[in-house]
């Protein structure tokens, strides 16, 4: 894929890892708010982190599993 695919993938990641943080924020689910923080400087755009190409595979199957255990409706039930 071509390098700006990658780029406005990790903008988009950005902005809805600030989202996810906030909303997590104004339910006061604090441990949600740093790990959707952490996230959203790990895949920011503007300055790249290099883990090489094993490390980020892991972190990019972590995230998956994490996203979809925390934004699945059944699995996630709050009161």
């Amino acid at each position: 894929m071509p390098y700006g695919y990658y780029q406005f993938i990790r903008l988009a990641s950005l902005v809805i890892f600030c989202w996810l943080a906030y909303e997590n924020y104004k339910d006061n689910r604090m441990i949600f708010v740093f790990i959707y923080f952490g996230l959203a400087i790990l895949f920011q755009p503007l300055i790249k982190i290099a883990l090489g190409r094993d490390i980020w595979n892991i972190v990019d199957i972590a995230t998956s599993i994490f996203l979809l255990i925390t934004l699945h409706p059944r699995l996630n039930k709050q009161n």
